[in-house]
């Protein structure tokens, strides 16, 4: 689970808000705006007052993610992370948190995170061993101030919205009543591990998604919206990278 801070100091002080509850410092981490490499600062947190109480969470310099520009990250997860989302971190940072770690990752969430990034936000991640585990963290993001994953899905959206019924609409299909597949479709295209690949790698993946909703709703028109949604996705996705390497 996540929280998005807005600002660094926010972020930090509801990371020793779950070290307090005795979470691990290698089930949590921190992604915050960095600046370009030759002028980042090591992010490492004091071994003896690091913010889950522990050894401290290893950090690394700023790196460039694609579509989102410079960022910083503290902590095994946080590189997992920004690996999943196309950084390009040497294998001797993280060691074996990376393999521990990326199984768990919510990479359908990462591109809130990125959104979140962009906007000069920090995010804290961390992992529960259940449904249990998790009511108290997220308890406790929410109390320091975090804006849930859904709240956060939902602005992105509502940020994308106009432009994308005005394209959608322009091809003579409706919005409104296309618009749940639609989006299903773009945020479709935006799965981590998926998205930087050439449209003939991911057609079939998209095609068994497509299925899946066809499925689960047999009643509905999915097929046009859910692809044109997809495309736009990847186009989205290509003009933020396209925008941030300039």
């Amino acid at each position: 689970m996540s929280g998005v801070f807005s600002s660094r100091d926010d972020a930090q002080r509801a990371l020793e808000a779950l070290g307090s509850l005795g979470v691990a410092d290698t089930k949590t981490s921190l992604l915050t705006p960095g600046e370009r490499r030759e002028q980042a600062e090591w992010v490492r947190f004091d071994a003896a007052e690091s913010p889950g109480g522990g050894k401290g969470q290893p950090g690394l310099p700023s790196v460039f993610l694609p579509g989102v520009g410079w960022v910083t990250g503290a902590g095994p997860l946080a590189i997992a992370i920004l690996r999943a989302a196309g950084a390009r971190i040497d294998a001797a940072v993280g060691g074996s948190a990376q393999e521990i770690l990326v199984e768990a990752l919510p990479e359908d969430e990462i591109f809130l995170y990125e959104d979140a990034l962009r906007e000069g936000r920090s995010v804290v991640v961390a992992l529960a061993e259940d449904a249990i585990a998790a009511e108290p963290i997220r308890e406790s993001l929410v109390q320091q101030g975090a804006e849930a994953s859904d709240a956060r899905r939902q602005q992105w959206w509502l940020g994308l919205r106009d432009n994308e019924r005005e394209h959608y609409s322009a091809s003579g299909r409706n919005f409104s009543k296309d618009e749940k597949f639609y989006r299903l479709g773009f945020e479709a295209a935006l799965h981590a591990r998926t998205r930087c690949m050439e449209f003939d790698q991911v057609s079939a993946e998209m095609d068994s998604r497509l299925e899946d909703l066809e499925r689960q709703y047999p009643d509905s028109d999915i097929e046009e919206p859910f692809t044109r949604g997809y495309q736009r996705g990847r186009e989205y996705f290509q003009a933020l990278c396209d925008e941030r390497a300039a």
